[in-house]
């Protein structure tokens, strides 16, 4: 693959965290790009910042600030001292049911603070900024799969916040030729590091979700089946879907990181866009707990319970723009493969 980002200073906010912390990882394996990380560890951890000074050839390409992105003085003080040639965003807060019930913090987190960070770019002359965005802009899209051009209908305030980000950086693109960007569209990121395995009986991540009380149904999975839970619960099974469930596009997080790294040499030579990631087809929630005990070989306590606020039936991907645009090709399409990479991950945490 192409490494146009080597020797950039790349900001990657929320760097600590789980999605963050891999694209971090293939950055310092694939490339030789230094990388200054913002994190304020709600939910990221020092431990990853560590995994990923071990993991770089030379642990000065890793500079970590721990920060809250609301310290508008402090984070312009950051772009400032370095002069970044990308920003990969991801800091946000990300629970579906939690915008519903405290709206206001996904907005001041979600698109105030990140309104901050482009204003900061655009000051600062950063040319690239790659965003992490989601499925939920769609909300309950009307086609499946979904393209890029479905009609955006965001059916909560995570979603909402974060299409409004979307806006914001399209607006300041328009004003500033010198700012491009990729918007990536992330459907249900799953999985931990695949540390060059590509069998299941060779997984040993060096680094996963690590956060607690976390939502993601594979994580939950792995926890149940290791005992950490006494048993986990399915959210609504009269869904109109054919076993009743809820029916995701799951995407390994190690393919996932990747596609940033193909966004950022994407925009040496193409114009800013918008790009949906995941695997073109979906699992039940079902289907994904069944593969859960397969690998796992523990047939663990499930429930059933009523569905959760903001929850569509169904979201999987069109992935064909970004797979005909860049030279992105998913490796872990697999769901053995995710499952057993988050299972193996949670047996170390």
């Amino acid at each position: 693959m192409s490494t146009t980002c080597n020797s950039q200073q790349i900001l990657i906010t929320g760097g600590a965290g789980y999605i963050g912390s891999h694209v971090a990882k293939q950055l310092l394996e694939q490339t030789d790009a230094n990388i200054t990380i913002i994190d304020n560890l709600s939910t990221g951890t020092k431990e990853r910042i560590d995994a990923l000074k071990a993991i770089a050839n030379d642990p000065n390409r890793v500079d970590f600030i721990e920060a809250d992105l609301e310290n508008f003085d402090m984070i312009e003080g950051v772009f400032k001292a370095k002069n970044f040639e990308a920003v990969i965003h991801f800091a946000a807060s990300i629970v579906v049911p939690e915008s519903v019930e405290n709206p206001l913090k996904y907005y001041m987190n979600n698109t105030v603070n990140t309104t901050n960070v482009i204003r900061l770019a655009n000051k600062y002359g950063v040319g690239k900024m790659i965003f992490s965005s989601t499925a939920a802009v769609y909300g309950e899209p009307e086609e499946v799969p979904v393209q890029e051009t479905t009609v955006t209908k965001p059916i909560n305030p995570y979603g909402m916040s974060k299409l409004m980000s979307e806006t914001v950086i399209q607006d300041a693109a328009f004003a500033n030729e010198n700012f491009k960007y990729v918007i990536l569209r992330y459907f249900n990121v799953a999985g931990a590091d695949m540390n060059g395995a590509t069998k299941l009986e060779e997984i040993n991540p060096r680094i996963g979700q690590s956060f607690p009380n976390a939502t993601h149904l594979i994580k939950i999975a792995a926890e149940t089946a290791l005992g950490k839970r006494d048993k986990m619960y399915i959210f609504g099974d009269d869904f109109d879907t054919p076993d009743g469930t809820g029916i995701r596009d799951y995407i390994h997080v190690d393919d996932l990181a990747d596609a940033h790294i193909e966004a950022l040499n994407y925009l040496d030579e193409n114009p800013s866009d918008i790009f949906n990631c995941g695997y073109g087809h979906g699992y039940s929630v079902k289907e994904v707990i069944d593969e859960m005990k397969r690998v796992s070989g523990v047939d663990f306590c499930v429930e059933t319970g009523p569905r959760r606020a903001g929850d569509p039936a169904a979201l999987i991907s069109d992935n064909t723009k970004i797979k005909s645009s860049m030279a992105w090709r998913p490796k872990f399409d697999d769901l053995a493969l995710i499952c057993k990479s988050a299972l193996e991950w949670e047996r170390k945490i």
